[in-house]
């Protein structure tokens, strides 16, 4: 569990991305809320991954 915890930073970036990755394949960029929904994603994971890494130690 905690290893799982230690990746949860990388997998929101990660999924935030993938969000970004389908709307520019299927065309939908003009969509402000998907748009705003994955960047949010990605900067909430790149803090998750600073401060979970701070706190957790091997």
């Amino acid at each position: 569990m905690k290893s799982l915890l230690k990746y949860l930073g990388v997998i929101l970036v990660i999924i935030g991305a993938a969000i970004l990755i389908a709307c520019f394949a299927t065309g939908n960029v003009n969509d402000n809320g998907v748009l705003g929904g994955s960047l949010v994603l990605i900067i909430v994971g790149m803090i998750a991954y600073i401060v979970i890494n701070k706190r957790i130690t091997d």
